[in-house]
């Protein structure tokens, strides 16, 4: 084999590689991908507000459920600034809290800050999905990583929002996160 069929194929299947991570995965959806979307838009101040029941959960990087959470959230909009108050209650029997502080901008986008979000987080409304992509920092007893979040949310037709969530280290998956968020009084 020549040294020319060696470079060629291995610039081949780094090519192939590129491809799939870009048009064939998660990550390699775009705002825009959604923006003629059929249906009702996802918009954060309206179908994101008041009370809300989330259940989930976590899987780890081999695809198995890891823990499985229900979360109590309240979520207030004075204007374009939200605040999302979260409580989540793990199957261990840990308790998490979290505030999340969203601004929208009049074009779509979000940025979103938490006291675990190092920075703040960016995103945009796109027709029926929201992307919000930030860096978490974990808890200490979870080994204090930051890890890179990529957070889809998604409106159904019938008002359900499905979170999907992958969580990197150094680019590689080592969790992901799959909700779904309603309306307290539709229990």
């Amino acid at each position: 084999m020549s040294l020319l069929s060696v470079v060629l194929g291995a610039g081949l299947a780094l090519l192939a590689v590129w491809m799939v991570r870009r048009f064939a995965t998660f990550r390699a959806q775009r705002p825009a991908d959604y923006e003629q979307a059929g249906g009702e838009a996802f918009d954060l101040r309206r179908h994101l507000n008041g009370p809300l029941v989330c259940d989930g959960v976590i899987y780890g990087p081999m695809g198995r459920v890891m823990s499985r959470f229900t979360g109590d959230f309240d979520v207030r909009w004075q204007g374009n600034a939200g605040v999302m108050t979260e409580v989540f209650r793990y199957d261990s029997g840990k308790v998490q809290h979290r505030e999340w502080r969203l601004t929208l901008g009049s074009d779509g986008r979000i940025t979103a800050r938490a006291d675990d979000i190092p920075g703040e987080g960016q995103g945009w409304q796109s027709g029926p999905a929201v992307l919000l992509r930030y860096r978490i920092r974990l808890e200490a007893d979870a080994g204090g990583h930051v890890l890179d979040t990529t957070d889809w949310m998604y409106l159904t037709p019938g008002g359900t929002i499905v979170n999907r969530s992958q969580f990197r280290k150094f680019g590689f998956k080592v969790a992901e996160l799959v909700a779904t968020m309603r309306r307290k009084e539709a229990l």
